[in-house]
């Protein structure tokens, strides 16, 4: 997942699973890249049980082969935090010449992130996403729903609900039906991941701050609303009151985001509120059929479906190969092979100006596609507090302080009113 991952990136960001294994810097693993006399550049991935090795190695030989004199030595990130394994090969003086799904908070304050220019952006459909402060870092390559909610056909049948809820209240009363019938209504999780952690808050903040006030985060960067004002602590409040009604499970926020996806799948709650990217792994599974989706609903009925453009690569400033790396980094996100390969393999949707989806995917992409795609044409997008990009995202180390509040929270070792306040003073220390 293109993910903020993360998402990431996340946001995408983006669909994560910490723990990987990684390559030392400056380890080639893609030998086959590699052409005597090119141009080398370092290119940061992540691996995901969507994103294999063999998907990154296959892409990277793909645009390879059709841009002659660039070599590339591909690095992986060791763990979910791809942001701040950056930061790392930052401080020893060895940041990646191209990343993707970087946070780029900070470092494009910094000036480590090349600024993409208008002619450079001709063929995205959404050249003006994820910028900070007018300015593109970040090549704006795919849209990501984030979060929706997935849920089990079969398990709202059996709790006698015959649609998915339109309204909050509706949504709360399918919780209490499948309590009843002794279903688990919510599965989450977060673990080592921490990401999870922040996708019913999203959805909570998102459905009804964001709706009544959509510029809600620009205006927390100005100062002219807080966290701890009655409209976001509201917000929290539902996530505590679905707790203490047992919609979900507290045991569950030590699993991590691998875990939390088998959860899913394996039956042990009927709703999953998750970034988009899980319709690949659905659509893998033998319960794809079963499977089915909508947005968070709103207290009046309105459908907001939220969403963020961004996610793509990005080149660092001070490159010794610089044309070398924005030539990968364009063909890179513009090769038909590779699109088709991210939307089968992570469920992406390319904001690539002409581009379509492969007619074949499966159930549970056409319909989370479907859904977005009416969003797109009623005017229903909104942003997503967790999981923006670039000047609509929360500032840098604020998202995992969400995290950490988030699990407060749905623990009980915060109030509403206690969390809004701590993120209040995290907010202020990240300024």
């Amino acid at each position: 997942m293109s993910r903020k991952r993360a998402i990431a990136a996340a946001i995408l960001a983006f669909s994560l699973v910490g723990g990987l294994s990684a390559c030392s810097v400056g380890e080639d693993t893609n030998k086959s890249s590699s052409t005597p006399g090119a141009a080398e550049i370092t290119f940061l991935t992540f691996e995901t049980p969507n994103l294999t090795p063999q998907y990154w190695d296959a892409a990277i030989k793909r645009v390879t082969d059709k841009v002659p004199g660039v070599t590339v030595k591909k690095l992986v990130a060791p763990s979910a935090d791809r942001t701040g394994y950056a930061k790392q090969l930052k401080t020893s003086g060895q940041l990646p010449d191209v990343m993707i799904g970087v946070d780029q908070g900070g470092f494009a304050e910094a000036g480590d992130l090349y600024t993409w220019q208008p002619d450079e952006l001709k063929d995205f459909s959404s050249p003006d996403s994820s910028a900070i402060n007018g300015k593109i870092y970040q090549l704006p390559a795919n849209t990501q729903t984030v979060p929706s909610v997935y849920y089990r056909k079969s398990m709202f049948a059996k709790a006698g609900i015959t649609a998915p809820p339109t309204t909050y209240a509706g949504f709360v009363d399918a919780c209490a039906k499948l309590k009843a019938k002794g279903v688990l209504p919510i599965v989450v999780g977060g673990g080592k991941d921490s990401f999870p952690l922040g996708m019913t808050v999203s959805a909570a903040v998102d459905t009804s701050v964001y709706q009544a006030t959509p510029n809600w985060i620009q205006d927390r960067r100005a100062g002219t609303v807080k966290f701890s004002d009655p409209a976001f602590v509201d917000a929290l409040q539902k996530v505590v009151d679905l707790k203490d009604k047992g919609y979900l499970d507290p045991k569950m926020i030590s699993v991590d985001y691998a875990g939390t996806e088998q959860n899913f799948l394996k039956g042990k709650g009927a709703m999953y509120p998750m970034g988009s990217w899980f319709a690949a792994a659905a659509d893998k599974s033998s319960i794809k059929d079963d499977i089915g989706v909508f947005s968070w609903p709103t207290a009046d009925g309105k459908a907001l479906v939220p969403a963020t453009t961004g996610g793509g690569l990005e080149v660092n400033a001070k490159s010794k190969n610089l044309e070398a790396a924005k030539k990968f980094a364009l063909a890179f996100q513009l090769d038909k092979e590779n699109l088709d390969a991210s939307v089968r393999s992570d469920a992406l949707f390319p904001a690539i100006k002409g581009y379509s989806p492969p007619t074949d995917m499966g159930p549970v992409f056409k319909a989370t596609y479907d859904m977005w795609a009416k969003a797109v044409q009623s005017g229903a997008v909104t942003k997503t507090f967790v999981y923006g990009q670039g000047g609509e995202a929360l500032l840098p180390g604020v998202d995992a302080k969400v995290y950490t509040v988030t699990q407060d929270l749905i623990l009980g070792r915060k109030s509403p009113q206690d969390a809004a306040k701590f993120l209040d003073a995290e907010w202020e220390k990240a300024s």
